[in-house]
């Protein structure tokens, strides 16, 4: 006789004997099937009478209380047994069962494992054959496992056996295994195999433990029948065995995030008509071309290769008609030339397409909009050119990525037919044209970045229509034109579309007596890089859920913030920034209850600073500098309390703390502007410099504010409080007497060399930072300027020298011997571009800056070490340099920060560096391909505050000597 109880309409509490006492007169019950009941409480004692039950399931309820007082122990005809997903309490000894000798099958999954209260018997009566207890507290291992020989299934995945070796014994004692999971469980050690084959397991899931070493060659022959086979995220090195490719039954492979290293060939993977149907070797480093085979497989349905060091062409069968592909991951690699053409099936890659960071050029073949049923596209950081296709039907398309490359032209019409789509992100290219009408067809957009383009235009009012957008960027281009006010209509709230999708895929097991899934996730995580809180950060995966933003800076908008953006309630961040926007800012920004960061610098608002703001209290960045605010700063309270002096500034009318100036002392603009005449000592009539550029007309330059000069020397040394527009006069020539020149921070054009800036041979500093300038690669302009110390010039572009005429071309060995040069961010319409040669000739360098270029190909300067004896500060960040990272022959004790972060320098840190460089500070080279280990004379680095290494390859015991000694330090080694 059975009793199955399931899905009640109301809940059901056990209290003592009741309402259980009916069922525990039933003596004949065979079996008790309660799961999925949500019943609460503790096991009623009475549950110990019913004397013939065979099989006992209270799995996914609310039971509580320690298992060992429940009366189970006198079911002595016990045989299944399952109570997971409550609130138990497991002894560890589960010793309250161990004279059932009927019992062959245990589940407790998700429940709380505790230390035995009494003694019990070492030895059970009963020989299992199904062990689960996955996702238990750690208090070791259960030791009476050691004596079981009959089992066929065991999962104690996701528990915490911390310091324990893998349990080599577990496989050499149960002949009949047939499936083990031990994932997350933490055990060390080499994956010791028993000495004789295994035929029937077929399921081995290892991952995420520290189990080291390489797979053993014997692996096949030790098991045989294995179809299931996961090692990600350990600590493996070696090669896959070259058995593995007479493994037909194979199906599913994962060991990514591991240290292995090799040349794949076809023979280290399944033969092309085996049941291999799920690869996956992510996050290792496999070098060398791809094998053809890995494409061409009649089987293989999901693909992923990605962060490893695979070079050379995409094998043309990728695409061949015969392919079951329907996920491809190969981002993260070496991979070059064209994206491969010709495909033959449309059907194939149903789920997504993923070549991103690699090296792929040429234009996007219009097949990769045609996939029937393809969700996901990722082309983003290679080289790709031309336009986007005109005419598609990839209706089925929900995230599409192709940023960072070098695209060019407008968004097509084809477009249109995307109501799917949740991300478009298009930043970093060299598209053009306006955002068309029809972008409210895209309803369902979450995502929509195209910063970095060269879009112009107004913001059409259908952008408004666009309800469940929550990140919008479209920073860095040239949008002109007021704000619309609709789009305080936008919702800006927590999405759970953008942040990924994934699929479960492979077998799902699941009856009366046995519940386990053995399906793979493919899990995609969105990726969206946001410029807030004054930094640059990668949003990702869950975290993407809960950001919500708007950067429209550095654009050319013009008129008043909309009082209606008060409404944007559910907005983290708002960027308006080097625009040239006028009016007052709304005092209705005070009910954006979300805002973590507000930056409203570089445009020309007045009046006060609404005091309201201050109940802001989730504002960590506050920036309204280079306006023409007046009045007091407002009351330092709350997050108010936290902003500096770098928050207000060249605001000359604004006054209070934390400026130093007192509201009383407030200095109108005519006090701070001498007039003085302009003598023989150089000195600048500030009249005549007024009318110097009346003369050359105001079509020249616009938007005029302020112009501040040095009190002693009444030299001109900074036009940067108000964004200026146009191209540089020829008149600005004519102040040869000038030594400060800062043009930075507004939107001046045009190609440097015709500036007459060549003119200037008392020069000694010049900034043209954060404009629109193009400045020849060979900064051929500033060669004979012998007094030149400083050249900032970030955030322009960067353009050859051959597109000078001849008659602009100057000495390739300059007069100039520069302290300080910085030229980072500086964009160009080249796929790559040399280094600035006329540095190798500079030996008094003190700062040098060249960071988020594109030197690709170019090895690592390691001249600038030997030739500059005097650098104090060096940042090469993301500027594609490669190789080896060579010191300098001998020590460089002024050398105080150095940033390689994010390029393709390999090899290990040289054991000498803490020699060369004895007063580091600030060391960082994250997202390299560094192996090895930290030299041990890191110990001694006393001076050492920071030293980020995540990102690499890194692999070795980190020891006590490896890191410095005492003292504030900070060390980041995520994913190493």
């Amino acid at each position: 006789m059975g009793l199955c109880v399931t899905a009640p309409q109301t809940e059901v509490y056990f209290h003592g004997t009741s309402p259980a006492q009916g069922w525990c007169e039933l003596k004949n019950l065979e079996e008790l099937n309660l799961d999925r009941n949500n019943l609460k409480g503790v096991l009623p004692p009475c549950l110990g009478n019913i004397s013939s039950l065979r099989y006992l399931d209270l799995s996914d309820n609310q039971f509580e209380g320690n298992i060992a007082f429940s009366h189970l122990s006198h079911l002595s005809q016990l045989e299944y047994l399952s109570i997971s997903n409550n609130y138990f309490q497991v002894p560890i000894s589960f010793g309250l069962f161990m004279n059932l000798s009927n019992l062959k099958h245990i589940e407790c999954d998700n429940n709380e494992l505790v230390p035995a209260s009494s003694f019990q018997p070492l030895a059970p009566k009963f020989q299992l054959s199904f062990f689960s207890a996955s996702k238990l507290l750690n208090v070791g291992f259960p030791s009476f496992l050691r004596s079981q020989h009959d089992l066929d299934f065991v999962d104690l995945s996701h528990n915490k056996f911390i310091g324990e070796p893998f349990p080599s014994w577990l496989v050499e004692n149960n002949t009949m295994l047939n499936r083990l999971y031990l994932r997350n469980t933490s055990f060390i050690g080499p994956l010791q195999l028993p000495q004789n084959p295994r035929p029937n397991l077929h399921t081995i899931d290892l991952s995420s433990n520290n189990i080291h070493g390489q797979i053993a060659r014997n692996t096949c022959l030790i098991f045989p029948g294995l179809r299931h086979f996961m090692m990600a995220n350990n600590n493996l090195t070696g090669c896959i065995p070259l058995c593995f490719g007479n493994m037909s039954s194979l199906g599913l492979l994962d060991l990514s995030n591991n240290h292995m290293s090799c040349e794949l060939f076809e023979h280290n993977l399944p033969r092309r008509d085996s049941l291999l149907w799920y690869l996956k070797l992510s996050n290792n480093n496999f070098k060398g071309l791809l094998p053809t085979s890995v494409f061409n497989r009649s089987r293989l349905q999901y693909l992923l290769l990605d962060g490893n060091k695979f070079v050379g062409e995409v094998p043309g069968a990728f695409l061949l008609g015969e392919s079951s592909l329907r996920f491809v991951d190969i981002s993260n690699n070496l991979l070059s030339g064209m994206l491969p053409r010709g495909i033959g099936n449309s059907s194939i890659f149903s789920v997504g397409i993923d070549l991103s960071r690699n090296h792929f050029e040429g234009t996007i073949p219009i097949e990769y909009f045609n996939f029937y049923g393809l969700g996901f596209l990722d082309l983003s950081e290679n080289n790709l050119s031309g336009s986007l296709p005109l005419v598609f039907d990839a209706t089925s398309l929900r995230y599409i990525h192709l940023y960072r490359n070098q695209l060019s032209g407008p968004l097509p019409y084809a477009f249109y037919n995307l109501s799917s789509l949740v991300t478009l992100d298009l930043g970093d290219n060299n598209l053009t044209g306006p955002i068309p009408d029809w972008i409210d067809s895209l309803s369902e957009l979450s995502i929509f970045v195209i910063k970095s383009n060269q879009f112009n235009g107004e913001l059409p009012h259908q952008l408004c229509l666009l309800r469940k957008l929550s990140i919008l960027d479209l920073s860095e281009n040239n949008f002109s034109g007021h704000l619309p006010s609709c789009l305080s209509n936008l919702n800006f709230k927590e999405s759970d579309d953008k942040f990924g999708f994934f699929y479960y895929m492979g077998p799902y097991v699941y009856d009366r007596h046995t519940k386990h899934d053995d399906r793979v996730e493919i899990n995609v995580e969105i990726t969206v890089e946001l410029t807030s809180k004054k930094n640059f950060y990668t949003y990702m995966g869950n975290t993407l859920r809960y950001m919500s933003a708007m950067d429209l800076s550095c654009n050319r908008f013009t008129g008043e913030i909309p009082i209606e953006w008060g409404n944007l309630r559910g907005i983290h961040s708002l960027n308006l920034s080097q625009n040239n926007l006028t009016g007052l800012i709304p005092s209705s920004f005070s009910n954006l209850k979300q805002i973590e960061s507000l930056d409203l610098s570089h445009n020309n608002l007045n009046g006060r600073i609404p005091a309201q703001l201050i109940k802001l209290t989730f504002l960590a960045v506050f920036n309204v500098s280079y306006n023409n605010l007046s009045g007091k700063t407002p009351e330092r309270k709350y997050q108010f309390a936290t902003f500096d002096e770098s928050s207000y500034k060249g605001n000359p009318l604004l006054c209070g703390p934390p400026l130093g100036n007192s509201c009383d002392k407030t200095e109108s603009p005519s006090e701070r502007v001498p007039h003085n005449s302009n003598g023989d000592d150089g000195s600048i009539d500030m009249d005549s410099f007024y009318m110097s550029f009346g003369g050359a007309g105001f079509s020249y330059l616009q938007g005029w504010g302020w112009v501040e000069c040095d009190n002693t020397t009444s030299r001109l040394t900074s036009m940067t409080p108000f964004p200026l527009k146009g191209v540089l006069p020829p008149c600005l020539g004519n102040l040869s007497s000038l030594q400060n020149l800062d043009l930075s921070d507004n939107q001046f054009e045009g190609n440097i060399a015709f500036s007459h800036l060549s003119h200037l041979s008392q020069l000694e500093y010049l900034s043209i930072s954060n404009n629109y300038f193009q400045v020849p690669i060979s900064f051929g302009s500033f060669m004979n300027h012998s007094n030149l110390k400083g050249i900032d010039c970030d955030n322009n572009e960067l353009v050859p020298a051959s597109s000078l005429p001849a008659s602009r071309f100057h000495p390739s060995v300059p007069k100039l011997q520069l302290s300080f040069f910085s030229a980072s961010n500086c964009t160009s319409k080249l796929l790559s571009f040399e280094f600035p040669s006329f540095l190798r000739s500079q030996y008094d360098l003190v700062n040098v800056d060249l960071s988020d270029n594109k030197f690709i190909g170019e090895p690592f300067p390691s001249w600038l070490f030997e030739n500059n004896t005097k650098l104090d500060q060096l940042y090469l960040r993301n500027t594609s340099f490669k190789g080896l990272l060579k010191l300098p022959q001998n020590p460089r004790p002024n050398l105080q920060r150095i940033d390689l972060s994010d390029n393709n320098i390999h090899g290990q840190i040289a054991r000498n560096t803490c020699l060369i460089f004895p007063g580091l500070k600030y060391f960082m080279m994250a997202n390299n391909t560094l192996t090895g280990c930290i030299p041990p004379c890191f110990g001694n680095m006393s001076s050492l505050v920071y030293l980020d290494l995540s990102n690499n390859n890194m692999s070795c015991e980190l020891l006590e000597h490896n890191l410095p000694k005492g003292g504030p330090f900070v060390a980041v080694f995520e994913a190493v």
